[in-house]
């Protein structure tokens, strides 16, 4: 996996907790990372007060404000970095938790350094937050001249609707 597809999956995992409060454990990505890292979900899906830690840090990421809730989880979750190779594929990766390691911990701690590296200015990814009216999740934009400005297809089909409807009303007036 490359460098940016990991940084980017991560900080998606921080956006989806941030948004949701807790993350689809049947989603492909979720599963995927706690099965490859040995880490078993909480049963009732809760991370305490983890997801609005990471909802506040993603929001002074994308407001351009000071990081404080980023350093707020690099205290309380501090990363453990180390170098990998458990995909048995001799290529060494940085890891900032250890495998098997609790749920919680385990994802503050990788959430923690890879928004620290988003609040470093890591150029692999772009957050937003959407533009909808009433919305206001974050998203993590992967497009290609990082331009996205909805979290959802569903988002941005409203918005569009609502201006054209505005649009003809305006009209019959």
């Amino acid at each position: 996996m490359q460098y940016g597809d990991y940084i980017g999956n991560v900080t998606r995992l921080a956006v989806e907790l941030a948004n949701t409060g807790t993350l689809d454990q049947d989603g492909e990505l979720v599963a995927a990372f706690f099965e490859e890292h040995e880490v078993t979900p909480p049963p009732d899906g809760t991370y305490g007060g983890l997801p609005n830690l990471v909802a506040t840090a993603l929001a002074q990421l994308v407001d351009g404000t000071a990081p404080d809730a980023v350093h707020q989880l690099l205290r309380d979750y501090p990363p453990e970095m180390h170098l990998s190779d458990h995909d048995g594929l001799g290529a060494w990766h940085i890891h900032f938790s250890r495998n098997g390691t609790p749920a919680e911990r385990w994802l503050g701690q990788l959430v923690a350094a890879k928004l620290a590296l988003v609040a470093a200015g890591d150029p692999a990814v772009t957050l937003g937050r959407c533009a909808a009216a009433g919305c206001g999740n974050h998203f993590v934009d992967q497009s290609r001249n990082r331009t996205r400005r909805f979290c959802s297809n569903a988002c941005a089909s409203r918005t569009t609707v609502a201006a054209y409807r505005a649009r003809a009303g305006a009209a019959q007036d």
